[in-house]
């Protein structure tokens, strides 16, 4: 290709509006480590890297496909990444023994109805008579003719006659509903397909609402009364809602939940007459969302409504619950982290200064008993062993920050084997999550994105300025959104961190909120903003999207781990990120004297295609093992890693 070409080419005006993909000139680095002079230089178009210059006497097919890619990306696992998986059997090893020696203080979740416990073990379910010891088979997984995943859910009918099951597909967020009948254990008397929530109104009737292509539009009925009898009782038009299903506490109604990230609307079915049609409590309000509870034939319902954005608990008569009706209880200044109706009183579950409390509400005198703790603000939960030098500790930084969601904090065994060598680990809390209540999440969303970027530079900043670890010793680990800002971190503040580990991550904002026929783009656009209505937001997203913003720099050492049918996050969009972050790495060791230490960029790609279902025991073991391994190695921590136990 001639330099008049090239340069007419790189003229041409890029109109994001118009294009899925932006066209931008990317070296494939080739996973065999060939010297740069072999570089090829390939674009994006569409689903094909074709290639533009091409090193003499280098042979080379017409186009690359990013199925190609993925191959290829495969084998720099195998070889490549070897230098981590030597390890990775030690890590299996400890990580069983940490596994085993807490796996007894779990217990499978127990449903007791009647004269029966209901139980979840091994993949089937199972059922005990109470004061007796005979268990009966209910439901076994492997006996099924379809490839199933795991159990998800289980609801059982008033009169104990039948009982529903959602079983995952293997390697997918796809469900089937498995109803079996209780009066002939192990007959399975009908199969829905593409199921997400489901509830029983009555002994006969079942309502489910139908997932597919990752969203939840309609919700049936299916009636058993008579044969299987299914009909269609709502439809959510409005792609930015998702619409779930659940019972009231005192089972009195059933609540059809259409909701957005900034609204919502509820439908109650009353159990007493499933077949009348759904009323609606009240409309769909910009920025209102409100769930509904039932007592005492009046509707409790948890709202955004009113001035702040935290929640309050309002009430309504059931015959007259419009917005004008709603009354106001009792408002909560503090986060909010559960809800439960229990006879005739409210509890709430609170969380101030990282302490939770309880609230509990009479809902006869609407009066309310606390029980508080008062402190100050921890944007951050660091966890270490007592006696242990923090300055030359290594530590592992956890984030998320998006949809209001706290930062999981969950008890993990794995992370024990941490703790026992020596890590830190730090947990920080930034705007976007939802640890200080609703408005932490608005501080943190659309126009104020960055805000969230800003708390974990600073964050990681303090810990290192307090004597937590240095950055040589420092990692930072994200799963799915809080790729974002995981990867924004390391275009804007590389320095801060050696090692970056992300579980299916979040890392082109921009692009993805441009292609509206993707499955969740105009739901997601009111947590990022939509670039298409708004140079503004265009810009602004531009301004931190990871993948947007690669340049050439010492970026710390990444490995991503990535589901191949993620439907959620797709793997080409991963391929296309590692390709220019790995070119970038190039392009600055290049550039630069002899004796820079290149960054190593590592992408492990899972067989199936599920983004929320957890993977099985063995391959989560193995999957920790791995990262682990990629953490002790570049961490350079190989001799800190033991089998022994904790020195404190």
């Amino acid at each position: 290709m001639t330099q008049r070409i090239k340069c007419f080419l790189q003229s041409l005006p890029i109109h994001a509006r118009q294009l899925k993909t932006i066209q931008i000139p990317i070296k494939y680095f080739c996973s065999c480590g060939i010297p740069n002079k072999f570089l090829l230089k390939p674009t994006f178009l569409g689903n094909k890297l074709r290639h533009l210059d091409v090193a003499p006497n280098t042979r080379v097919a017409r186009s690359f496909s990013w199925q190609d890619q993925a191959r290829l990306e495969r084998d720099r696992w195998k070889t490549f990444a070897a230098q981590y998986l030597d390890e990775a059997p030690h890590f299996h090893q400890r990580l069983q023994r940490i596994y085993k020696q807490y796996s007894d203080s779990f217990e499978s979740s127990l449903i007791k109805i009647g004269d029966f416990t209901y139980f979840e073990e091994e993949g089937g379910i199972f059922r005990a008579r109470q004061n007796e010891g005979l268990v009966e088979n209910v439901l076994i997984l492997e006996d099924l003719d379809f490839s199933v995943g795991r159990i998800q859910r289980i609801r059982i009918s008033p009169d104990q006659e039948r009982l529903a099951a959602s079983v995952t597909v293997s390697d997918s967020e796809e469900a089937r509903c498995i109803i079996v009948n209780l009066l002939k254990l192990q007959h399975i008397e009908y199969v829905i397909p593409n199921v997400f929530s489901f509830e029983w109104t009555t002994n006969n009737i079942l309502f489910y609402t139908e997932q597919k292509n990752v969203r939840c539009s309609r919700v049936f009925l299916c009636d058993f009364t008579e044969g299987n009898y299914t009909k269609l009782v709502y439809t959510e038009t409005n792609p930015r809602f998702f619409v779930d299903i659940c019972c009231t506490r005192d089972k009195r109604f059933l609540s059809i939940n259409s909701n957005s990230k900034t609204s919502s609307e509820v439908l109650l079915v009353d159990c007493h007459r499933p077949l009348d049609p759904p009323f609606l409590v009240q409309q769909r309000t910009a920025g209102v969302i409100y769930h509904v509870e039932h007592w005492n034939n009046t509707l409790y319902l948890l709202s955004t409504l009113g001035e702040n954005a935290e929640y309050k608990l309002m009430k309504t008569p059931v015959d007259s619950c419009t917005l004008d009706k709603w009354q106001l209880i009792y408002t909560v200044k503090e986060k909010l982290v559960d809800l439960e109706m229990m006879k005739d009183h409210c509890a709430m579950v609170l969380k101030h200064s990282n302490v939770l409390y309880l609230t509990v509400i009479s809902l006869a005198s609407e009066t309310v008993n606390l029980s508080t703790q008062d402190g100050s603000l921890v944007p951050i939960t660091v966890f270490h062993k007592p006696c242990q030098k923090l300055k030359n500790s290594p530590l592992l930084v956890h984030v998320y920050g998006a949809y209001g969601i706290d930062l999981s904090m969950d008890f993990k065994p794995e992370r024990l084997l941490l703790l026992e060598d020596g890590w830190i680990l730090a947990y920080c809390h930034v705007r976007g999550g939802g640890e200080l209540g609703n408005r932490w999440h608005v501080e943190g969303r659309l126009e104020n994105k960055r805000t969230g970027l800003d708390d974990l530079k600073a964050c990681i900043a303090q810990l290192h300025q307090l004597g937590y670890s240095e950055p040589g010793l420092t990692a930072l680990t994200a799963a799915s959104a809080g790729g974002v800002l995981a990867g924004a971190l390391c275009n804007d503040y590389p320095d801060l961190l050696r090692a970056v580990v992300l579980q299916a991550p979040f890392l082109d904002v921009f692009n993805t909120m441009l292609d509206a026929n993707l499955p969740l783009t105009l739901e997601e656009q009111e947590e990022w903003g939509n670039p298409l209505s708004s140079e503004k937001f265009m810009e602004y997203i531009k301004s931190y999207c990871p993948y947007q913003n690669i340049k050439p720099q010492n970026y710390p050492s990444v490995l991503i781990t990535v589901n191949e049918n993620d439907q959620r996050i797709p793997l080409i969009g991963l391929l296309r990120y590692v390709i220019r972050l790995r070119q970038a790495v190039t392009d600055y060791v290049v550039s630069n004297k002899e004796g820079i230490r290149a960054s190593n960029i590592v992408l492990d790609i899972q067989p199936g295609g599920s983004h929320c279902n957890s993977p099985s025991w063995e391959d989560s073991l193995n999957e920790v093992a791995e990262q682990y391994a990629f953490l002790y190695k570049e961490l350079g921590l190989q001799n800190r890693s033991k089998s022994g136990k904790d020195d404190c």
